[in-house]
């Protein structure tokens, strides 16, 4: 039975991975004649593309920018196999007590993020995609930090970029009705998945049916994962037992739809976002060039894929 790694998307899991801990679980995995094992990245030791890249792991969730951008720079053979999320997971968050109505009103105020070129792109985007001025808006530092609403309440920033409208912003003491968040898919970004599955072409070229068979039980289990949230639900309490339990739920019911496509299947990657979000990173210097951008990713090994 052969070991397969696969690397999560961030740096504890989280309701998106949900399907294939549910898959492994359920045992689903090993009738299929695959162990796994489930990891997160050491940030010490790079990414997940980097992972894959050193062929540390056989699979890994990750953005399709960072995909992009590899292929671009480097030339690296990863390609995408299936879609984990059908929606932009990213949000602008505020409060209340900001004034801030809608994301033009961030001209003139701090707003923290992870100022990558991307991440400027975005923030950029957003503001003047409602009409506000895009150079005006002040950039705050963040890092990897995702700061709650309670760090804007308490000043550290007047807005926040990055959070994903189905975890980090449902973190924090700061009553609902106090806090205000939009979807950026709402507010005029770009259409792309968050999250994409992929592996190295080497895998892929040399046990193609080890890929198919990997992708048939996943898919599996997002399905149940979706359709079964309480066994879900205490199923995750037992790899993030740190975050309570409203928060996992919540964030689940929130997740679970993003899974799909608007024809109920899960996996299949959309070439109508996938194209036209690489020809705005490029446009917008957040890669090279989208000349690759065809190449990166591959419906062939799904069983839903036509």
């Amino acid at each position: 039975m052969p070991h397969i790694r696969v690397m999560l998307d961030y740096f504890h899991p989280w309701p998106n991975s949900a399907g294939l801990y549910v898959a492994r679980a359920r045992r689903w995995y090993a009738e299929a004649g695959l162990d796994v094992e489930l990891v997160v990245q050491d940030p010490g030791r790079g990414d997940t593309l980097e992972y894959l890249a050193r062929g540390e792991v056989d699979f890994g969730i990750f953005p399709p920018n960072r995909l992009l951008a590899r292929r671009a720079e480097h030339g690296q053979p990863l390609i995408a196999v299936s879609a984990i999320n059908h929606r932009g997971l990213e949000a602008i968050q505020t409060t209340t007590s900001t004034g801030i109505t809608r994301p033009r009103e961030l001209s003139g105020r701090r707003i923290a993020y992870n100022p990558t070129p991307r991440g400027r792109a975005m923030v950029r985007h957003l503001v003047a995609a409602d009409g506000g001025d895009p150079d005006a808006a002040i950039s705050v530092d963040a890092g990897s930090r995702e700061l709650t609403v309670d760090d804007i309440a308490a000043g550290e920033a007047d807005a926040t970029f990055g959070n994903y409208w189905s975890w980090d912003a449902l973190r924090g003491d700061l009553p609902e009705e106090q806090r205000v968040t939009w979807p950026v898919d709402e507010i005029g970004a770009p259409r792309y998945h968050s999250y994409l599955l992929g592996t190295n072409e080497t895998l892929l070229d040399h046990h193609p049916s080890l890929v198919r068979d990997f992708l048939a039980v996943t898919a599996r289990g997002y399905a149940a994962a979706a359709q079964e949230p309480d066994a879900t639900l205490e199923l995750l309490e037992q790899v993030i037992p740190y975050f309570p339990r409203p928060l996992i739920a919540r964030s689940l019911a929130l997740i679970a739809p993003t899974w799909t496509d608007v024809d109920g299947r899960w996996g299949v990657i959309d070439e109508g976002r996938m194209g036209p979000y690489a020809h705005w990173l490029a446009d917008n210097g957040a890669i090279p060039d989208d000349r690759d951008w065809a190449k990166s990713f591959t419906n062939g090994l799904l069983d839903v894929a036509t």
